[in-house]
């Protein structure tokens, strides 16, 4: 009977210490961890230590976006240097040699080029945002984690254009025989700062109305293209009139455009004040985002 017994032991690679542990796990069994999830509460309530706990999940959709965005296509990465580039040409041809718009002393192509910098990132951002929820419905239908990381995982996405977008840039400026400032290329993540910013508390908000009405996608695209010209990007803000500046501070993008112009291509003091009512009201755009996105969470799974 113990040579039976030995056998057992031997050829089902099982061991007394192994026994002793199965016993323990059935005396002692490890506790299981239960997650209850509730309404948010209060005026803005962002669970930040439940963010961090999924912080990897982010991370993963970060990749997955940059992957698809370039998957499959002939130039790849190219394509981040190639639609700005072709932008810039266009409004050079049009706007400079036909319409003759001023450039405050800067060349025409690079002038342009710095204004679209932001403008691009900006634009992508917020159109990715605000189809980020209803493109993972399905996601969303079937498990449980926190929704922020959708619109936020698709502005952190191009800022890899953005970055190969500025080497451009820096390499146009050198074509041109142009120096930056240095006080604009250190200047550039506060710049960027208020993009994201921007384009994250509009984000959060079109990604929620999104959900309910799909209009948004229809409605979105006009009016970016309507901002796009109330934005000083392929003219200098000095050609608007005096008395509708008022208008042009409303909009963060245009204050942290200009004033990007101002610092790298140092056609104009920096105007701080300007640059700080953006960095407000960029500030007051993500604290709405904030506040409608979680407002709306809990509906986001049956409406969708």
């Amino acid at each position: 009977m113990f040579f039976r017994i030995y056998k057992i032991f031997r050829f089902t690679n099982f061991s007394l210490h192994k026994l002793y542990e199965l016993y323990n796990y059935m005396k002692h069994p490890t506790p299981t961890i239960e997650y209850t999830i509730t309404p948010p509460k209060g005026l803005i309530s962002v669970n930040l230590p439940e963010l961090w706990r999924f912080r990897e999940l982010l991370y993963i959709f970060v990749w997955r976006d940059l992957k698809v965005r370039y998957k499959q296509t002939a130039l790849g990465i190219i394509w981040a240097i190639f639609q700005p580039f072709i932008m810039m040409l266009i409004f050079t041809l049009f706007f400079s040699v036909f319409a003759k718009i001023p450039s405050d002393g800067a060349p025409y192509p690079i002038f342009v080029y710095s204004g679209l910098l932001l403008w691009n990132y900006f634009s992508h951002a917020l159109t990715s945002a605000s189809e980020s929820l209803v493109s993972n419905q399905g996601i969303i239908k079937k498990i449980y984690f926190p929704r922020l990381f959708f619109p936020i995982s698709t502005v952190i996405t191009p800022l890899i254009d953005f970055i190969f977008a500025l080497i451009v840039f820096f390499g146009l400026m050198a074509y041109f025989h142009y120096s930056p400032g240095w006080l604009g290329i250190a200047l550039i993540p506060v710049f960027l700062i208020i993009a994201i910013l921007t384009a994250t508390g509009l984000g959060l908000f079109c990604a929620s109305l999104n959900v309910k009405y799909r209009d948004v996608r229809h409605i979105l695209p006009f009016f970016i293209q309507t901002l796009f010209f109330m934005t000083p990007v392929i003219y200098p803000i000095n050609i608007i009139p005096a008395k509708y500046h008022w208008i042009v501070d409303l909009n963060p993008m245009a204050g942290t455009i200009t004033s990007m112009r101002n610092a790298i291509l140092h056609t104009a003091p920096v105007n701080w004040l300007l640059l700080g009512l953006s960095f407000v009201g960029a500030f007051l755009l993500l604290m709405f985002g904030l506040y409608y996105f979680r407002r709306t969470e809990r509906y986001f799974a049956d409406n969708i």
